[in-house]
């Protein structure tokens, strides 16, 4: 069996044998030991072999014993591929320019990433990076083992718990723990919890001081719910932080106004494609030149990296989608204008309230078509926490 990749790298070429004694001249090839393969008759006359490239002289000298003709159809091999590129020299100087390019580039630091830790200490770790010489040009070859950059790195922040290092490619990712200190028990002194803002109360719970309201009461703001002050006279009276929560039932207003025609934008489906090589701050386009005839358009950029087992390239593929927008006015009818000012108010009352707050009912009081737009006026009752402190001052 012949040894394929041999075969390539000495080189091979397809030949087609015309004449009358083909067949002879075939087995004195054989008899003399030249590596034929993939022998068959192509017409009556013709036959079409490989033959190894070191032998074609010997096939040369013996076909004129035998007044056959030889023709060299195709050429495969190493030796063919080289004498291509020696043709294309500019081609040839190009690609291995590039790829020697690569090579460097990939030895090279390109990046340099910092993840956890304060401000103040992550600047501290890269300070001491640059000066260790991990900056971006550098090459690795000049930089010493992350085992080696990792206790340096350690010795010159202190105040980190633990600084690990790792590299990624061309990128040297910094990772911080900090020192963990237990929180401080919360030192609260003496105060009343007060009222703030106009409520019925709905619900109270209190963990410290004295409750002065109780369901139902109607408070205004500055009464006061949770007294600071416990025990009696008798009792020796003292004071103590007040803590705890009193749900309160308020009443809110909002006033919207929703025009009976709104102006929106949406995109048509037709979209074009952008493609670049983006290497540092330049970019390089590769695919996709010119500009879409959209009259309205809507970009859409993402960008990916290359890497191989486990080295990350100073290149990345940057890659753009411009779509076609639609501007289209819609008109509604009142009572969808209505629906949309109700989910309106109802929203911005939200972003206005406290996360732990609960809407419970909103009623349309008002209704008003005027100028082109419905204006509403709705009444929401909403339960949320009313609790205020007010410090507790000597010889109150």
């Amino acid at each position: 069996m012949l040894n394929h990749w041999m075969t390539h790298l000495k080189g091979y070429v397809f030949v087609e044998l015309t004449g009358v004694y083909t067949e002879r001249l075939l087995n004195a090839c054989l008899h003399n030991g030249l590596a034929i393969w993939s022998i068959r008759k192509l017409r009556e006359d013709r036959i079409g072999f490989h033959i190894a490239l070191k032998d074609i002289m010997v096939l040369k000298a013996l076909r004129k014993q035998y007044e056959c003709k030889v023709y060299f159809k195709k050429r495969h091999g190493l030796p063919f591929l080289l004498l291509s590129m020696k043709k294309r020299s500019g081609f040839t100087i190009g690609l291995v320019s590039f790829f020697i390019l690569m090579l460097v580039c990939s030895q090279m630091v390109w990046g340099i990433q910092v993840k956890g830790g304060s401000p103040k200490i992550a600047n501290e770790v890269q300070l001491a990076a640059t000066e260790l010489g991990i900056k971006r040009g550098t090459f690795q070859a000049q930089l010493p083992p992350v085992e080696k950059i990792q206790q340096e790195i350690q010795q010159r922040v202190t105040d980190a718990t633990w600084i690990g290092v790792r590299q990624k490619g061309t990128i040297y990712e910094f990772e911080i723990v900090e020192h963990q200190l237990p929180e401080e028990a919360e030192l609260l002194s003496p105060r009343h919890l007060v009222a703030s803002k106009k409520a019925v109360i709905h619900k109270l719970f209190v963990e410290h001081g004295h409750p002065e309201v109780k369901v139902n009461d109607y408070v205004m703001p500055g009464d006061l719910l949770v007294s600071g002050t416990i025990g009696t006279k008798e009792d020796r009276m003292q004071t103590v932080p007040a803590k705890g929560q009193v749900l309160g039932e308020i009443w809110y207003t909002s006033k919207v106004s929703v025009p009976l025609e709104a102006s929106f934008t949406t995109l048509t489906g037709k979209h074009s494609s952008r493609y670049a090589l983006t290497f540092n701050d330049w970019r390089v386009p590769i695919w996709g030149f010119g500009k879409p005839d959209y009259p309205e358009v809507q970009e859409f950029e993402k960008e990916q990296s290359f890497d191989l087992f486990g080295w990350e390239f100073p290149i990345s593929l940057t890659h753009k989608e411009i779509h076609e927008t639609y501007s289209f006015n819609r008109t509604y009818t009142e009572e969808e204008a209505k629906q949309v000012g109700m989910e309106q108010a109802e929203h911005e009352l939200r972003e206005r309230l406290p996360d732990d707050a609960e809407i419970l009912s909103g009623k349309l009081l008002h209704e008003a078509v005027d100028n082109g737009k419905v204006n509403l006026t709705i009444h929401y009752q909403v339960i949320e926490d009313i609790t205020k402190e007010k410090p507790i001052i000597q010889g109150d």
